[in-house]
């Protein structure tokens, strides 16, 4: 098989035994009775977008490519599935240890496209025994990072372009890999950068963070910081005298000792937190006059971070005191430090911000971006749609839980010279849909409504990435991949990131005539009575 493929970042977590038990067991079945060979399809795809919106973003695909390149049992782990399975055949076993990803295809969408219910995010093909023991692997790996990169994508939407957005989760992510994978998908979806050291090391995220309450309050008295000199100038002691001649004699001393000593070991990042005692009387004044010598001395300060209090009123207060000051000794850079706000920040309250106004140029979102607390999951379901060629689904009363039977092509249209995609068409297979045709898409929930498209674009965007042991696409970085999802926000109608239209996802007549002859052939017919 093909080797250019990376190992997963988390490899120690997602192996073949990262699935449920009966997965086992109806391969078994299957092995038992010559089954396991049988050429089958199955398809995954969610039923409703995440927050009550009207997309998603598709995250997930190079860990699950990276997974099925490096497929194999382990002896230790078969090991241990005989002591479970104790009563099933050694040649099972056999086949188990000597099992790998070299006979199937994997056709998907791009990783970070928009997507939409009901369409295939990624269909699989081959033996249906290998096929059933990549259900649960998959799920797990496309449900949380799609739901994270939406997650990402909807907050970074709501705070605007120019706003930096920092993903400050570990700590109260779902355990170390939980937090890996929310800095892995947030920064896919949008975010700027992470807190998380070991994601940055491992996916080349720019890290950033600032300084905790507790070095704050480790200080005591100014009498702490000893005079210390950067490019010649004494740093604590301008700052004292800028001190007295703003008037800010009433600020806090121990807190302004921890600035100082701050700005003296990390002078070129020189962030602070200024909520520890009173932010617009001690923690702001604080950070201006050590802000003020480090500038003397020829470095540019970063800015500040409020970390509590009613954050729309506190950074326009503070941004008239950076004015204020920056007019004062006509520093324009004073005017531009950054504002930075957390304290449990959602999509909800970005929204309250951007009611009130405010100040905010970068925000730290941690607990409601990496644990997705509007929504802890995305409701990813896996289904197989063809067995020997047979196609297969399932009925429900509730059409949206109607599975779409056989295999198929994915086209994004665009009709009669719109500059944002119209529409996405689920066709049959073989279908072609090009440039110039008129065709003729049908709403899968009611045939009766129906709409002719004249195709003035068109991308098949369900594409063949792994084909029997060979990557037939370039594997991509996790930056190119967040490079790709910015551009498809780019393409298409504000209405449908903003949640004020709803995408069509339609099928081709010939796709639907199909779907209502599935259907027929497994109705069950009622008694007259």
């Amino acid at each position: 098989m093909t080797t250019n493929i990376p190992q997963t970042a988390h490899n120690d977590v997602i192996t073949p035994l990262l699935t449920d038990h009966y997965q086992i067991t109806m391969c078994y079945s299957y092995f038992s009775n010559n089954r396991h060979n049988q050429e089958a399809a199955f398809e995954m795809f969610f039923r409703k977008c995440p927050f009550q919106g009207q997309y998603a973003i598709f995250a997930g695909l190079h860990e699950v490519l990276s997974f099925i390149a490096h497929f194999k049992i382990p002896k230790e782990h078969i090991e241990y599935l005989k002591t479970q399975l104790p009563n099933d055949k050694p040649e099972f076993f056999e086949w188990l240890q000597n099992l790998d990803c070299s006979k199937i295809k994997l056709f998907a969408m791009e990783e970070g496209s928009i997507v939409f219910p009901r369409e295939p995010l990624i269909r699989l093909q081959g033996p249906i025994g290998i096929l059933q023991l990549l259900e649960t692997p998959l799920l797990n790996i496309i449900n949380f990072a799609t739901l994270l990169a939406t997650n990402a994508a909807r907050m970074k939407q709501e705070a605007g372009e120019k706003a930096v957005l920092l993903e400050f989760g570990l700590r109260r992510a779902q355990g170390p890999d939980g937090g890996l994978m929310a800095s892995q998908y947030a920064y896919l979806g949008g975010f700027h950068g992470t807190s998380n050291v070991l994601a940055g090391y491992k996916f080349g995220i720019p890290i950033s963070g600032t300084m905790a309450h507790s070095f704050v309050t480790s200080y005591n008295s100014l009498e702490q910081i000893k005079e210390f000199e950067i490019n010649g100038v004494q740093i604590k002691q301008t700052a004292l005298e800028y001190r007295n001649e703003l008037g800010y004699d009433h600020s806090n001393e121990s807190e302004l000792a921890a600035f100082l000593d701050y700005a003296r070991t990390m002078p070129n990042n020189f962030l602070a937190l200024v909520d520890t005692y009173d932010t617009l009387h001690s923690g702001v004044p604080n950070f201006l006059v050590v802000s003020l010598a480090l500038i003397k001395a020829g470095i540019q300060p970063k800015g500040i971070r409020l970390d509590s209090g009613d954050l729309a009123k506190l950074s326009l207060e503070t941004r008239k005191l950076f004015d204020f000051v920056g007019q004062k000794y006509q520093l324009p850079q004073v005017k531009n430090f950054k504002i930075a706000a957390s304290n449990d920040i959602n999509e909800d309250s970005l929204k309250e911000l951007n009611k009130k106004g405010h100040s905010i140029d970068v925000f730290g979102i941690g607990t409601n971006l990496v644990t997705c607390q509007k929504q802890p999951a995305l409701g990813g379901v896996y289904k197989l749609i063809d067995l020997e060629g047979v196609p297969k689904h399932k009925l429900s009363q509730e059409s949206e839980k109607s599975t779409l039977p056989g295999k198929k092509t994915i086209y994004r249209v665009w009709n009669n010279g719109d500059p944002h995609p119209s529409a996405d068409i689920i066709a049959k297979e073989d279908e072609v849909i090009k440039v110039g045709q008129s065709i003729t898409a049908v709403n899968i929930n009611n045939g009766n409504e129906r709409f002719n498209i004249k195709v003035s674009r068109v991308e098949q965007i369900s594409l063949l990435f792994w084909n029997e042991g060979k990557l037939e696409v370039p594997y991509r970085s996790l930056l190119e991949l967040r490079e790709y999802s910015e551009k498809q926000k780019q393409i298409f109608n504000k209405s449908i990131l903003t949640d004020k239209a709803k995408y069509p996802v339609l099928a081709s007549l010939q796709y639907y005539k199909f779907f209502q002859e599935c259907n027929e052939k497994i109705v069950v017919s009622k008694p007259f009575q």
